[in-house]
């Protein structure tokens, strides 16, 4: 069966990627490891599989910017529907002006591998990064970092210690909304698996 071919309308280029998800980075001063920090960020991606490795895009003028390139960490959280509210204000809120953990309720918590910066208590997934290389590509700096650490919250982990992120409720963000994640679909490989396979994997991913 032929689709209509639909219309469209050509924009000035920008970088509309959506959707992307939204996580909250931390990251410590190195010359008073004590003083933390919080920011949001939807422009993270994954960069490499061997080593592991993600990307986060900074501007120069945020506070986590320096802290970050001068300690050379940080951590990505995940992050889930009952931290959005504060996960946005520590989008709006700058570190030089703010405690946002203190403003948010959220709370740090030791990274693993890392030195400096923490992870943020109660995030699904926390990635400790250390940064392998800083690219000055115009308005934002991107970090890549190679993921050293990865911490998993333990109701995430069904007996046999696999993970189901499908539960976790994450957020993403789409062209300036925060916006839940719908239903299951399908899986890696769907497309092409046999139908006891298909039924078997799709029931357990929908009976929750």
């Amino acid at each position: 069966m032929k689709h209509a071919q639909p219309n469209y309308t050509v924009l000035s280029p920008s970088a509309m990627l959506n959707p992307v998800p939204v996580v909250l980075v931390s990251c410590a001063d190195p010359k008073n490891p004590e003083k933390k920090n919080m920011i949001t960020l939807a422009w993270a991606g994954t960069v490499n599989s061997e080593p592991p490795m993600v990307s986060i895009s900074v501007r120069k003028e945020r506070y986590s910017h320096d802290l970050i390139a001068e300690s050379g960490e940080f951590v990505v959280n995940l992050v889930d529907e009952g931290m959005c509210r504060a996960v946005d204000y520590c989008g709006v809120r700058s570190g030089k002006d703010a405690d946002k953990a203190a403003e948010t309720g959220l709370t740090y918590m030791p990274a693993e591998t890392m030195k400096i910066a923490p992870a943020v208590s109660g995030a699904p997934v926390s990635l400790s990064c250390k940064v392998r290389q800083m690219l000055e590509l115009g308005s934002h700096d991107l970090f890549i970092g190679e993921v050293t650490g990865v911490m998993v919250r333990d109701d995430l982990l069904d007996g046999n210690g696999t993970l189901h992120l499908e539960k976790a409720k994450l957020v993403a963000y789409s062209h300036g909304l925060y916006q839940k994640l719908g239903g299951v679909m399908g899986f890696f490989g769907w497309s092409v698996a046999r139908p006891e396979v298909l039924e078997r994997r799709m029931n357990a991913l929908c009976s929750d």
